[in-house]
């Protein structure tokens, strides 16, 4: 069995006064690829953002690596190894593609980014061909390619990722999700994965997680949720 990286309980989340998560458990094990699914205004997005601190309010534990860190600033937690890949991309869109890399990898030493930047490359040959471009005029498939490759830049351990199919063509996606199946394989980077398309979600996920207005309903590994009745017509259209 898989060695748990992240360990939720009893999260709760709000918005001020508006509580968003109720409640939740979920884990996610070293290695592998963790799955939310669930439809619009679930809660995915406030759950990650949960995890991280971001301007949400939270009760419960979270626990990375063993630590808990529900405690720590947003900044702590980026250090301590969980990266987050926000939906929208959140690049500098003025700056050039290498140079959002660099930011990824600001704590690094200079021959460390070096090397990360080749590393980055290797997985995503086209922001090398995009290097000097400003990140503003890259295609949305390149920019999402570069959202993932500068979170990566910091190495973490376990990389939250929100929506990264949203809004682009089919062939695109399928070039993402290679991707970062390489990069769970060969980097041993853990995901906790937002995708609105579900089907995609579960062929690379080993665990999901079903999200309703803010509470987990329903959860197990991603083939018996593909085969569970429920979903399959909820979320996969069958």
């Amino acid at each position: 069995m898989s060695q748990q990286l992240l360990e939720v309980r009893g999260l709760v989340a709000a918005y001020g006064p508006t509580q968003v998560i109720h409640g939740i458990d979920l884990d996610v094990a070293q290695g592998q690829v963790t799955t939310l699914l669930g439809a619009n205004g679930a809660g995915k997005t406030s759950t990650l953002r949960a995890l991280c601190r971001l301007q949400v309010k939270i009760s419960g534990s979270i626990t990375f690596k063993g630590e808990r860190i529900d405690h720590k600033s947003t900044e702590q937690i980026a250090e301590a190894g969980i990266g987050h890949v926000p939906d929208g991309r959140g690049t500098i869109l003025g700056l050039t593609s290498e140079e959002n890399l660099r930011l990824g990898g600001h704590a690094r030493s200079r021959s460390q980014v070096a090397s990360d930047l080749e590393r980055m490359y290797h997985y995503f040959p086209r922001l090398k061909e995009r290097r000097t471009q400003q990140a503003g005029t890259l295609s949305g498939g390149e920019q999402q390619m570069l959202a993932i490759a500068r979170a990566l830049m910091a190495h973490p351990t376990l990389l939250l990722l929100d929506e990264p199919s949203f809004g682009l063509a089919p062939l695109v996606v399928k070039d993402i999700f290679n991707i970062m199946r390489r990069i769970r394989d060969e980097e041993k980077v853990s995901i906790l994965l937002i995708e609105q398309n579900a089907r995609i979600a579960l062929e690379l996920a080993d665990t999901a997680y079903l999200l309703e207005t803010g509470r987990i309903v329903k959860s197990g590994n991603s083939l018996d949720m593909r085969n569970d009745d429920a979903v399959r017509r909820a979320y996969l259209g069958d």
